[in-house]
């Protein structure tokens, strides 16, 4: 058993088929495979199911894949322990995913910064949907995530950062305009600009109406999109109302904030925590990442008092 073929497992179970395990691996598919089997000999057992396309792991291989991800997982924390020892500074690779309500708005703010701070640490950031998120940090893909929460997965664990108020966002025309502060009941999720399934972001706009009188159902025209830029640019070149986060709203001029409304309090927010496998795993390089973000964000959105948290 070989720490190399441990690898090539969990290639072949992340990817669905050798071939592209191997490319992977930057090895031949004949050579991934040759290990593959010497491993499969060595237990006695087979670990996939070579007869379905994608392959799949038997029943056996599912829990002898799971294991060789925390054995590589702990080989990986070795080596950091190792470098930082023998640096005396945060090094290694960091691998974040962020989903993309929050990517474009956070980032800017303060990667930069963080990248000089820490100039031995590789960061690998991607902007994709909650459940990718949760997908990748269960394959090992990831090292944590960036995503509203509360969630429920006994492999994960999360802790809160910070709790983002919503704000609507509407035309001049909109019956709304002239009320200087909202309430939940107030908004007609028919009525409103809104992402497309998929974001959480969306569940928890509809959380917020309750949802009341269903989302619109123009024939005319049906709009999906899984941008907020998008959907302030409906807003202000046609009309109607949407919901944004309000670290969207940190760079409108004076003409966009006078087409903003909050709502009266007590607020209702996501909760945006940090979300890490329960394999105490790259700790001190988790940390300090979010420690970093936390600097880009207001005092008043790092504590939950008089806000209310909307679920998805």
């Amino acid at each position: 058993m070989t720490i190399t073929q441990l690898e090539y497992i969990i290639a072949v179970d992340t990817n669905g088929n050798f071939l592209s395990a191997a490319e992977k691996c930057s090895v031949s598919q004949p050579a991934l495979s040759m290990q593959i089997q010497k491993f499969e000999r060595e237990l006695g057992v087979r670990i996939f199911d070579r007869s379905r396309q994608p392959v799949v792991a038997t029943e056996i291989g599912v829990r002898i894949i799971a294991q060789a991800r925390e054995i590589l997982k702990q080989c990986g924390r070795l080596t950091e322990m190792v470098n930082e020892q023998r640096t005396g500074e945060l090094n290694g690779q960091l691998r974040v995913g962020i989903i993309p309500t929050i990517a474009p708005y956070i980032l800017p703010l303060f990667l930069v910064n963080f990248m000089k701070q820490y100039p031995k640490v590789a960061i690998e950031v991607s902007e994709i949907t909650t459940s990718q998120i949760l997908q990748q940090l269960k394959n090992d893909q990831l090292d944590c995530g960036i995503m509203a929460t509360p969630i429920e997965a006994g492999y994960l664990q999360y802790t809160p950062l910070y709790y983002e108020p919503l704000v609507a966002y509407m035309s001049e025309d909109n019956k709304l305009f002239n009320k200087k502060i909202l309430v939940p009941e107030d908004i007609d999720a028919s009525e409103t600009w809104i992402l497309n399934e998929g974001h959480c972001l969306r569940n928890q706009i509809l959380n917020l109406c309750n949802g009341n009188r269903g989302i619109s159902k123009n024939k005319h025209f049906q709009y999906q999109t899984g941008s907020l830029e998008t959907l302030k640019k409906m807003v202000e070149i046609n009309s109607g109302l949407t919901i944004l986060p309000e670290l969207s709203i940190f760079d409108f001029n004076d003409e966009q904030m006078e087409r903003v409304r909050y709502f009266k309090k007590p607020d209702p927010v996501r909760e945006i925590s940090v979300v890490t496998h329960r394999v105490d795993l790259k700790k001190q390089l988790i940390e300090n990442f979010t420690k970093s973000l936390l600097t880009a964000i207001p005092d008043r959105m790092k504590t939950d008092g008089e806000k209310v948290v909307l679920e998805f």
